[in-house]
Order: structure tokens, then sequence, then C-alpha cells
């Protein structure tokens, strides 16, 4: 099994784009809107023949083109394009045995066009 799908926009991390907010007595970690935008976006670019629930092992490589020349943490951009994939269902869960390896996963940065092309293999 191969899926192959491409989200247009500039990739973003969950980790990096976090905030506090203060409810009362307590305090809350909450995705930046610039995050939540995002990931509004990547949803609807999915194809809905990819909403599989893949619960086999498999590999999700994931080429970010980022439009900015900011260096990014590769960890958390793989991070948030799982969480996504697992909330569109295109995955049923991304721990190790399901999202089992991630190679071929790069960054390219300074690109006029940005995006994440996104490769799942499995069995």
């Amino acid at each position: 099994m191969i899926i192959e799908m491409t989200w247009r926009g500039n990739p973003a991390t969950k980790k990096n784009s976090q905030r506090i907010v203060s409810g009362g007595k307590r305090s809350f970690i909450v995705q930046s809107q610039r995050y939540k935008d995002y990931e509004r976006d990547c949803l609807w670019q999915i194809p809905a023949e990819t909403k599989l629930h893949i619960n086999t092992p498999c590999n999700v490589k994931c080429v970010y083109y980022r439009a900015t020349r900011h260096r990014v943490d590769l960890c958390n951009l793989l991070a948030a394009t799982c969480d996504i994939l697992v909330k569109a269902g295109v995955l049923a869960d991304d721990n190790c045995t399901i999202a089992a390896t991630h190679d071929g996963s790069h960054v390219v940065l300074g690109d006029k066009h940005p995006r994440v092309e996104i490769e799942i293999r499995g069995e």
C-alpha cells in the first residue's frame, strides 16, 4: 500500500506555537491560531479515499518545503503531521507500532511554494 498526498501551506509545528491562557485559578496550554489555521487547512486537503485508519506498521515520509529560511525542528513538524493524519482518520494512531519509521523525511528551507509532500508506505 502506498498513499501520496500534498498539503499546500507553510508547515507549522504544534510545540513551538503554543500559548498559555488563564482561566480563573487555572492556566491552560493551547495551540496558537497559526497552528489551528494550518491544521484546518490541511484537514480539508486530505482526500476521502485516504482515510483508511491504517493500523499496521508503515513508513511516513514527509518532505517539508518551508517559505522562510528560519530553522525548524524536524521532529516537531513530524509530530504535527502525524497528529493531523490521526485526526483525519488516515492513521488509526501515531504510536511507534503504526507510524514505525519516518525514513527519508527532511526539510527544504526558502521554497517559493510552501507545502508538505507525504508518502505513507505500508504492508
